[in-house]
């Protein structure tokens, strides 16, 4: 469950990086960024009710890995 949490928090910090950033950003890097956010809304909410269990189903899991990694790749690109 720790690692669930680290990984909710990652996801977290890297959405508050670019949502900083997002008003200087292409047109490209806001497609990306709602696509993530529609994929966001879902991790959220069924990590919600999935925290009150004993574990986290994989499914989930495998979704916050892939929300994880488009946030960090969509944050790298707003970088330059």
């Amino acid at each position: 469950m720790n690692d669930f949490k680290d990984l909710l928090g990652d996801i977290r910090q890297a959405r508050d990086e670019i949502h900083v950033r997002l008003h200087l950003a292409s047109m490209e890097a806001r497609e990306e960024w709602g696509k993530l956010e529609a994929k966001w809304d879902d991790f959220a909410a069924r990590a919600d009710v999935e925290a009150t269990t004993e574990g986290v189903g994989a499914a989930l899991h495998q979704l916050g890995g892939e929300l994880k990694e488009g946030y960090l790749r969509l944050r790298d690109a707003l970088r330059g």
